[in-house]
């Protein structure tokens, strides 16, 4: 199962892993019994008989969306008050039998292409890895890059670009002056997409802070799921 779910990581497939945490008789599953759910619902491993299996599945496609985890409870009576962090779910299967299964969202992080080996190419690597990013060097970007930024001082740039582009990625980045980078964009078809100068104005000048303001700028783009609360506002910072 661990090395199962390792290979789904490298292949940058979310799943959620379900591991069964309480078991109360009668019920096939075990404390430690697990599975993983796969996008297409697919179940590998085992976690209680049909009702469960479906329950699982279920609840596990929501947060493949949300990408949050959560605690599942699935028994023959219904919760009067049900605590935070726990779903409950009627078990409809005539052998009863309550069991808890905690439910893990593995989402691939937000993945970022960095061409270029200059400065501020390597800043933005490793503010990147910082801020969680999975970030790759120059290559074909992947159908689920989530930005592609070319930092190569005028090597190659259209190319790349354009390949970004055409591949639908939702931020593309060029780092370089405002007026050669608005050549450089006015060439590309599609080029109105290209963000260049790449970056919030922040008055960087520094290579780190370049790549800072480059990433806050894709974090600041990036779609937000419904619901979303951000973390200051949940720990109630800085009022």
């Amino acid at each position: 199962m661990i090395d199962r779910a390792e290979r789904l990581r490298g292949e940058r497939t979310p799943y959620v892993l379900a591991t069964v945490v309480r078991a109360e008789r009668p019920t096939s599953a075990k404390t430690g019994d697990r599975a993983l759910v796969l996008p297409d619902g697919t179940m590998e491993g085992f976690v209680g008989g049909h009702c469960a299996e479906s329950a699982v599945r279920d609840q596990a496609l929501r947060l493949l969306e949300s990408g949050e985890s959560t605690l599942l409870r699935i028994t023959p009576g219904a919760e009067s008050d049900p605590l935070d962090g726990l779903v409950t779910v009627s078990n409809p299967c005539l052998s009863g039998g309550t069991v808890d299964v905690f439910l893990e969202a593995v989402i691939p992080p937000a993945l970022l292409h960095v061409h270029g080996d200059g400065p501020v190419a390597r800043a933005l690597a490793d503010v990147g890895r910082a801020v969680g990013f999975d970030v790759r060097p120059a290559g074909p970007p992947l159908p689920d890059a989530a930005a592609v930024v070319v930092a190569t001082h005028g090597r190659d740039e259209e190319t790349v670009l354009q390949a970004a582009l055409d591949a639908g990625v939702p931020y593309v980045g060029l780092i370089a002056s405002r007026k050669r980078g608005a050549a450089v964009a006015a060439a590309l078809d599609g080029g109105e997409r290209v963000h260049t100068p790449a970056g919030l104005d922040i008055g960087a000048r520094t290579a780190p802070e370049i790549a800072l303001s480059v990433l806050a700028e894709i974090l600041s783009l990036r779609p937000r799921p419904a619901g979303h609360v951000a973390a200051a506002e949940r720990e109630g910072c800085c009022h």
